[in-house]
């Protein structure tokens, strides 16, 4: 009897075990592998994978993922974490980026590769380690920059006003004439001019409960929350007023505000 106790007692401690050991292990596997986002994302045939993505995506690279049907494809950042994650990989995203650009083209070498290109000869293959965002064409002075504008890429140096997200150039304007392959600084760029000279607009005045509307004509270009001349058409007295949208203008108190607010904000997305 003492015997039989006793290979139940060991049958319930296997059991236990066995059973610790199959929790742990699922654990392991929704976790993911840990993988990282590729420095330049290439696409060659237009049928974007996780391998062409992420580095060392592993069995799960050839996951069919998007057609890339132009130059580029642009993904949202939280939905490729999303379709990573079911795919058994693990991307935490530490650089907070909204959207992901995968070019069309043949994938570049890395910096190591060109290093053994180059027989040693170190100025014909400097290290290229930063990760930018350059232009992937060219654009005119005034022209709003487009997801499929810029994409990711490996550089040896970036600008002091590099932006980290693609988000922050994305529908801004270009003051001057941008190369393709240019590295993407933020003084490249303002706020979409939304008023132009000759334009005819409406100057709105408000306070204390009190809004006034006058007819005007527009002296020269504004972006939003830039401050420009403005004619008015009944009086022919010219003043100074702040652009607040298309056709649209304020003076007075609101229009202190609107001036003083970072310029960022009213860049059209």
């Amino acid at each position: 009897m003492k015997r039989r106790h006793t290979l139940r007692h060991l049958l319930q401690i296997a059991l236990t075990a066995l059973a610790g050991m199959s929790i742990l292990y699922a654990a392991a596997a929704s976790a993911g592998v840990p993988v990282e986002l590729s420095a330049n994302p290439v696409d060659a045939d237009g049928q974007v994978t996780l391998g062409e993505i992420f580095e060392n995506a592993g069995a799960a690279g050839g996951t069919f993922v998007v057609s890339r049907q132009g130059p580029t494809v642009v993904l949202d950042a939280g939905q490729l974490q999303g379709f990573a994650h079911r795919a058994g990989l693990d991307w935490a995203n530490s650089r907070g980026l909204r959207r992901v650009i995968i070019r069309g083209g043949e994938a570049q070498p890395s910096s190591s590769t060109l290093a053994a290109t180059a027989g040693g000869n170190r100025s014909a293959a400097a290290p290229r380690n930063v990760q930018v965002l350059a232009y992937a064409r060219s654009l005119s002075t005034g022209e709003i920059v487009q997801p499929s504008d810029v994409v990711w890429a490996q550089a040896a140096a970036a600008p002091s006003d590099a932006p980290r997200d693609a988000e922050a150039i994305i529908g801004m304007s270009a003051r001057r004439p941008l190369r393709e392959g240019a590295v993407v600084g933020l003084h490249d760029v303002s706020a979409p001019q939304v008023i132009r000279t000759g334009d005819a607009i409406v100057v709105t005045y408000s306070s204390g409960g009190v809004t006034l509307a006058l007819q005007a004509r527009a002296m020269g270009n504004a972006a939003l929350g830039d401050a420009f001349n403005v004619r008015n058409t009944a009086s022919n007295r010219t003043f100074e007023a702040v652009a607040s949208g298309p056709g649209q203008a304020l003076v007075g108190p609101d229009a202190q505000r609107l001036r003083a607010a970072s310029p960022s904000q009213f860049a059209l997305r």
